[in-house]
C-alpha cells in the first residue's frame, strides 16, 4: 500500500515509522507543505491507497473535505472536530469515499471502554458514585480528551459521569474510571507508556479500510484488524 500521513508531530512520525515497518510506502505531509489543504489535489490524492490524519482539530476538517471529495480512504486519529462529523459522513457517502474515525486507536483502550460499560451497568443503583479522570501532555489542544468523552459515553448507565482533565508535561495518556461506595472503591485504568499503540492501531485501521467505502467508528471494527 501507499499511505499518506498528514501531520508530522510525535504521533504522525510514529505512524509513518510503523507503516514503513509493515511494508508500506509512506509519504508524510506536514503543515508547512499543506497550508489550507492546498497540497491535497485530486492527482496527488490518487497516488495513495489510504491517508491517516494526526493533525489538529482545525486542519483535519480542511483535509477531510479535500480527501473525501476525491473518494479517498481516510483514517482520522485527530480529535476535537466531531461537531462536523455529520457533514463529513454525508460527504464521504456522496463521493463513495471511506472514513474511519476514532477517539483512540489503542486496542487496549477499546477493551477498557467495553469493561466500563459492563462495570457501570452492574454497579449503577448499588450505592456507587462514578468519576473519570484523564491526564495528557501539556500541549494537547482539546479537554476533555476525545477518549475521556468516549469513556463517559460508554459509562452511560451511570448517567453523566463527571470528567476531570489534567495537562502535564509529556504525559502520553492516562484514563481512569472510578466507582466509589461507602464500602469500597473500584478503579478501571488504562495508561499508555508510548504513542506506539495509537500508531499501530491507526496503520492497521488503514489496511482494513483500504478496500472499503462507507463511514466507520474504530470501536465497531477493531476486533476485525489483522
Amino acid at each position: 500500500m501507499r499511505i499518506l500521513v498528514l501531520g508530522h508531530g510525535k504521533t504522525g512520525k510514529l505512524v509513518a515509522e510503523v507503516a514503513h515497518e509493515r511494508g508500506h510506502g509512506v509519504h508524510v505531509l506536514d503543515a508547512k507543505e499543506n497550508p489550507g489543504g492546498a497540497a491535497l489535489t485530486a492527482p496527488f490524492i490518487a497516488g495513495f491507497d489510504a491517508a491517516i490524519d494526526f493533525t489538529t482539530p482545525q486542519a483535519v476538517q480542511t483535509n477531510l473535505r479535500a480527501l473525501l471529495a476525491n473518494g479517498a480512504k481516510v483514517v482520522v486519529g485527530t480529535t476535537g472536530w466531531y461537531d462536523s462529523l455529520k457533514d463529513m459522513r454525508d460527504l464521504a457517502q456522496r463521493r463513495n469515499a471511506g472514513m474511519l474515525y476514532g477517539t483512540n486507536f489503542s486496542v487496549g483502550v477499546q477493551l477498557m471502554l467495553q469493561l466500563a460499560t459492563e462495570m457501570t451497568s452492574a454497579l449503577s443503583g448499588a450505592g456507587y458514585t462514578f468519576a473519570i479522570e484523564e491526564t495528557h501532555h501539556a500541549t494537547k489542544l482539546d479537554a476533555p480528551s476525545g477518549t475521556a468523552l468516549t469513556l463517559q459515553q460508554a459509562a452511560g448507565a451511570a448517567g453523566q459521569v463527571p470528567i476531570t482533565s489534567k495537562r502535564e508535561g509529556d504525559a502520553t495518556g492516562l484514563h481512569m474510571l472510578e466507582a466509589r461506595s461507602d464500602a469500597d472503591r473500584i478503579v478501571l485504568t488504562h495508561e499508555s507508556f508510548s504513542r506506539r499503540g495509537f500508531a499501530e492501531g491507526a496503520v492497521r485501521a488503514a489496511e482494513w479500510l483500504a478496500g472499503r467505502t462507507g463511514v466507520y467508528d474504530f470501536r465497531d471494527i477493531y476486533t476485525q484488524l489483522k
